[in-house]
């Protein structure tokens, strides 16, 4: 993902990356080589071929942009879903750390690092699992040699991690280092956590229609290569222009919400999960506040700049 400070009216008019521009100009090539065409036939033949004129277009137009909207919301929505998901996921890890850091009696100190070294590693495990990569080289500094062994062939990393965080409180709990009161509120956010395993799996395994997704796009690339021909006598030599305004509304709506809606990804406009993972791990750091408790390094994606994922 790539966030930005507020630019100006002006800049904004000229932003590169971020926007689906890039992506976007082989297709608004196609449409200006065809409102040049369209522009000569009318001009150049006798018998100008296609007649078809705005009205059909204005129709076509209302209810495109209809479906549309719809297919943009349902798209946002599962974006920011997802958003909310990890944030739930940030609050929720800083409570297990903070009850974690103040028992009443408390654990082993190097207990309680690991415990909540495994606390950034789960969030890690988690993105990693989203995105279909590889997690081990992130695991490794972040969980012990002997969890790390245990998650190396797991299929669901997380969950496996939530496990040895809901064995670590287990065994606080039979040392009476916890009383049962507290083991419960322990098990309440490791149940909210296993929630947000369950939530991003929802999101990440079950992407809207493909039916839908494709007759929406059909629609918009059959209306955007004849529009041209409905343009050509009334706009004249400005029917590139109109053209190409038109169908980069539509084909950047639809591009739009074709990232969007898998929030997990690698693409420009998905979440960045890399920065929320280093700034949950930098909240846990200030939170332990002991030198021995060292950061591990942050994913070189997260390089500094707009670019944080």
């Amino acid at each position: 993902m790539i966030v930005r400070p507020q630019l100006n009216w002006f800049r904004l008019l000229f932003v590169w990356r971020g926007s689906v521009l890039p992506q976007l100009l082989p297709r608004l090539a196609l449409i200006f080589v065809l409102s040049v065409a369209a522009i000569f036939m009318h001009d150049h033949m006798r018998t100008y071929p296609i007649g078809l004129g705005t009205p059909p277009f204005a129709l076509v137009g209302i209810a495109l942009a209809v479906f549309l909207g719809f297919r943009n919301s349902a798209s946002y929505e599962r974006w920011w879903e997802g958003r909310k998901l990890w944030g739930s996921l940030v609050i929720t890890a800083r409570s297990l750390a903070r009850q974690a850091l103040s028992l009443p009696h408390p654990a082993d100190a190097a207990e309680t690092r690991r415990f909540v070294a495994a606390i950034g590693g789960f969030a890690h495990a988690l993105r990693h699992q989203l995105r279909g990569t590889d997690a081990l080289a992130d695991l490794a500094p972040r969980l012990p040699p002997e969890l790390h062994a245990r998650v190396r062939a797991a299929q669901c990393k997380p969950a496996l991690i939530l496990l040895w965080l809901g064995e670590w409180v287990a065994q606080r709990k039979r040392e009476g280092v916890i009383d049962g009161y507290a083991q419960l509120a322990f098990e309440h956010n490791l149940n909210a956590l296993s929630a947000v395993i369950g939530g991003c799996e929802r999101l990440s395994s079950t992407p809207l229609p493909f039916s839908y997704s494709v007759m929406i796009h059909r629609t918009i690339y059959l209306f955007c290569v004849l529009l041209p021909f409905g343009l050509v006598d009334g706009a004249g030599l400005l029917t590139p222009l109109f053209a190409l305004l038109v169908a980069y509304a539509f084909m950047a709506l639809e591009a739009i919400a074709a990232q969007i809606e898998d929030p997990f990804g690698l693409e420009e406009n998905d979440l960045a999960l890399n920065a929320i993972c280093a700034s949950l791990e930098a909240a846990l750091h200030d939170m332990v506040a002991d030198p021995a408790f060292e950061r591990a390094p942050i994913p070189p994606s997260d390089a500094p700049g707009y670019i944080l994922d």
